[in-house]
């Protein structure tokens, strides 16, 4: 079927609608092929478009809803859940300089508990909230220096734990927006 705006539809048709297995090819090049329910995308599909990116996985009311994995054009993916075409639930996001986090996402966000690691050692696990570090976690550096404690819009604040592996022992301290404020003897 060729659309008034240039967009084509190929595959399986029921009362002038199309349902079972089809390809529809807008005419910016982005492509759908997979699950159809009454003209639209439901069960599981494909997504490809002119740059490159691709996603897999499953529709529910023509939107991206349960599990699915993208794989964007610049080499970061991710593979986890979806709600209404956003990354929702339970995932991993890896960036194309291998950075990757686990956990929960809200709307796009990192929002819950996770773990983010970098490639030259640096990790991350605890609470996230809005894309930041937030609530309680634990940040270890490469070099052994790890932070246990408090964190607020991504920086530590609050009550905290510091180690130093030249020292060997941990110092307990206050931190206010990422600065150590007062150190406990």
């Amino acid at each position: 079927m060729y659309h008034k705006d240039k967009d084509i539809y190929e595959g399986e048709w029921v009362d002038d609608k199309a349902n079972g297995y089809g390809i529809y090819m807008h005419k910016d090049g982005a492509i759908y092929e997979g699950g159809w329910v009454n003209d639209i995308q439901e069960g599981q599909g494909k997504e490809i478009w002119p740059d490159g990116s691709i996603f897999i996985g499953e529709f529910r009311n023509g939107k991206k809803n349960g599990r699915g994995k993208f794989n964007w054009s610049d080499g970061s993916e991710y593979e986890g859940e979806l709600f209404n075409n956003n990354i929702e639930g339970i995932g991993l996001y890896t960036w194309a300089d291998k950075r990757y986090y686990n956990g929960f996402w809200k709307n796009n966000k990192m929002e819950g508990e996770g773990i983010f690691i970098w490639p030259d050692g640096r990790k991350y696990q605890g609470g996230y909230k809005d894309d930041k570090k937030h609530g309680l976690g634990i940040f270890e550096w490469s070099d052994g220096r790890k932070y246990c404690g408090q964190w607020f819009n991504g920086a530590q604040h609050g009550e905290g734990e510091f180690f130093h592996p030249a020292q060997n022992n941990w110092k307990k301290g206050i931190w206010n927006n990422g600065k150590l404020e007062k150190l406990e003897e």
